[in-house]
C-alpha cells in the first residue's frame, strides 16, 4: 500500500463519531511523501476542515515561517495530524477517536520514514512518546525511539491564543535548527555524480544521554 492508497481508503471515512459530527473533509496529510523530517499536529481546525490540508490557517502562516527559521520549508516536510477529521468547535479529541485514527498516522510514518518527527502540542506528543507528559515538560528535546527521533513543540495556535508564548516557540524552533544542523551531513560525492545534497543522519544517543524517561 502506499501514501495515496491509504488517503483514498480514508476519503470517507466512518470508523467514529467525527464523520457524523459537521465534518467537510478528511484531512489526511501533506508535502514530501520520502521526507526526513515530518511534523505532526493535534486535528484539523475550521480552516483545514474547508480545504482538506493540515495548517492553512493562522496557525499554518505562523508556522510556515517557523520553518523558515529553521531552515526547512513546506515542500521538503510532510505534515499531518493525529486525527483526520475535525472535532466539533475545535473540542480536544476523544480517547475513542485517538485510538481509531492513531494506526492511520502510525501507517503514514512507517510508508514516509521520516528520521525525525516534530510532534506539536500536547496531543501529538502524548500520542507518540505514549506517555502522558505535558508539554512544556518535554519540549525541544530530543527523544530516541525505536525508528526514528521525536521532537516536541508547542503548537502554533497555543502562540496564537497566548502571545507571550510566542517567545519560547521562536526559540525552541532555534533549537531544532541547532539539533538538525548538528545531525546533517554531507554525504561523500562521486567522481561520477555530482555533489550530493546534505542529509539528516541522527546518531543514537550514548547510554548516558539517554531521555529522561529512560
Amino acid at each position: 500500500m502506499t501514501l495515496l492508497d491509504l488517503s483514498k481508503s480514508l476519503h470517507n471515512c466512518d470508523r467514529c463519531k467525527l464523520a457524523k459530527l459537521g465534518r467537510t473533509h478528511v484531512v489526511f496529510g501533506v508535502g514530501n511523501p520520502h521526507a526526513s523530517v515530518m511534523f505532526v499536529g493535534e486535528a484539523p481546525g475550521f480552516n483545514e476542515d474547508q480545504k482538506g490540508e493540515p495548517f492553512v490557517g493562522a496557525a499554518g502562516k505562523l508556522l510556515n515561517d517557523l520553518l523558515a527559521s529553521a531552515g526547512l520549508s513546506r515542500d521538503e516536510i510532510y505534515i499531518a495530524n493525529v486525527i483526520k477529521c475535525r472535532p466539533p468547535n475545535n473540542r480536544d479529541p476523544e480517547p475513542d477517536e485517538v485510538e481509531t485514527c492513531k494506526p492511520f498516522l502510525l501507517q503514514q510514518i512507517q510508508m514516509i520514514r521520516p528520521k525525525l518527527v516534530c510532534t506539536l502540542g500536547n496531543w501529538a506528543t502524548q500520542t507518540l512518546l505514549e506517555r502522558k507528559v505535558g508539554i512544556s515538560k518535554v519540549k525541544a528535546q530530543a527523544f530516541y525511539m525505536k525508528d526514528f527521533v521525536i521532537f516536541p513543540l508547542l503548537h502554533p495556535a497555543a502562540a496564537l491564543h497566548q502571545g507571550n508564548l510566542l517567545d519560547t516557540l521562536k526559540e525552541d524552533f532555534k533549537k531544532l535548527k541547532e539539533f538538525l544542523d548538528r545531525n546533517t551531513k554531507l554525504a561523500e560525492p562521486t567522481s561520477a555524480a555530482p555533489a550530493p545534497a546534505p542529509t539528516l543522519q541522527i546518531e543514537p544517543p550514548q547510554p548516558a544521554q539517554m531521555d529522561l524517561f529512560g
